[in-house]
This record gives structure tokens, sequence and C-alpha cells, in this order.
């Protein structure tokens, strides 16, 4: 006999009537065309969804999701997501945001090879392979799994920078910038790790991945950035 999920039904008619309740606009709202000014390109984990991380409606944010974030350039869902968002919604922001305790980038770090999924993580595979010393070398498993959570945002960026839609784009004139991002688990805080791409030259400038396993970039949460502003006196932002 095949299994119902009636208590979702149940949960979702409770959502719906909740969300009228606290604003009554708000499916009014979501049934008008989707103008988002953001693609977010993140993990699968269940725990991370980009929506209710950034604290922004539904139909304010593009989503693309896969196992640890990974953009391969083969891929024709993560490709048709890029033209569609940059080319058809006017997204003006692709963010890669990947988190710290991040399972996919963890399966990257073991011998065990055969499944999908390796298929899948191999570009970090063969990355934490190549620089196998420099990772052995730091203090603990910690240390080198929350480093390579951080290069594989790292990666994907300059992945995405790469394609040719984007780099169509620039070519065009559009005001079109990328970001990496890495998320907390631990205190749901988002952190600007970067590389911050708005241009062919300026991908062109950034070093090498490679030179990323040496040179670590220290994340930066909107509570230290808020916190050198004050004592900069410097704006935190430019409010793009």
């Amino acid at each position: 006999m095949t299994e119902t999920l009636d208590h979702l039904f149940d949960r979702n008619l409770e959502w719906a009537e909740r969300k009228t309740r606290e604003d009554p606009t708000f499916f009014r709202r979501q049934s008008e065309q989707q103008t988002p000014n953001y693609l977010w390109i993140g993990c699968s984990d269940s725990r991370v969804t980009a929506n209710d991380v950034l604290g922004l409606d539904p139909g304010e944010v593009f989503v693309h999701r896969n196992i640890a974030n990974v953009v391969h350039t083969s891929d024709l869902n993560i490709l048709s997501v890029l033209e569609y968002a940059i080319d058809t919604l006017g997204v003006r922001h692709v963010i890669v945001a990947g988190h710290y305790g991040c399972g996919g980038v963890q399966r990257a770090m073991v011998d065990r090879r055969g499944a999908l999924v390796d298929h899948w993580l191999q570009p970090l595979s063969m990355f934490f392979r190549k620089h196998r010393a420099v990772f052995d070398a730091m203090p603990d498993d910690a240390h080198r799994f929350e480093q390579l959570c951080e290069i594989n945002i790292e990666m994907q960026v300059r992945r995405v920078a790469a394609t040719p839609i984007v780099e169509n784009a620039w070519a065009r004139g559009v005001d079109l910038h990328l970001h990496g991002w890495i998320y907390g688990m631990h205190d749901g805080l988002l952190r600007d790790l970067g590389p911050n791409v708005s241009s062919i030259a300026g991908r062109d400038a950034l070093p090498s991945i490679d030179s990323c396993v040496l040179q670590r970039r220290e994340p930066i949460s909107a509570v230290r950035r808020h916190a050198m502003s004050a004592f900069t006196g410097a704006p935190c932002c430019d409010g793009r």
C-alpha cells in the first residue's frame, strides 16, 4: 500500500493560512512575475535555504542547488540557469554560497572512489590530492575540512566567471557581479569570502586557484563589517 503524506498537506494548509493572516497580500505578490536581483548557486544541504538565510521573500532570489555547489561547465542544468537568470530575469548578482561542514566537500577528501557523487566532486578531489602535502601540514582535520570548504567556493566562482554566458554578458556591458560567500551552521551568519568579480579584466587578474591553499582569505561576516565600519567611520556597504 502506498504511503501518503497527508501530514505535509496539513502543514502546507497551516502555513498558507498563517502567511495570509500575517501578510494578506503575500500570495498576490507571489503570483506576479518574479524580478530577482540575485542568483544563488548553493549546496543541496537541506539546512541551508537561500530565502531564509538572506531574509528575503520567494521571488527575490533565483536559486540553483546541487551537491557542494559545484559548477561544471558541461552541466546543462546550471548553464541553463545562468543564461536564464542573466539574459531573461536580468539578475545583477550571482552568489556562489557554500557552507562549513559540507558533506560533499568532506566526501572529496576521502580516498574511497567509485560512486557517481565522486564523479561530480572530481574537480575538488583532484585539487585536494594535488595539494595533499599542504593540507597534511595543517594542524588537524577540522582545519583541513574548513579550508577546503572555503577553497571550493573560490574555485566555483572562477568557474562561473569562465563560462561564455558570463563572459558574453560582461562583453555586452552588463552590470554583473559575482560573489563567493560561505555560511556558518554554528551561528547562522554569511561571510564574504570572495573573490568578487565584475569584469573580464577582474577575472583574468585573479590569482591562480592553486595559490589559495597557501594564502588563506579571511571570510568577513556582517558583524565584522559593521565593526570595521564603526572603527574607520566608513560606510559598511554600497547598497547595491
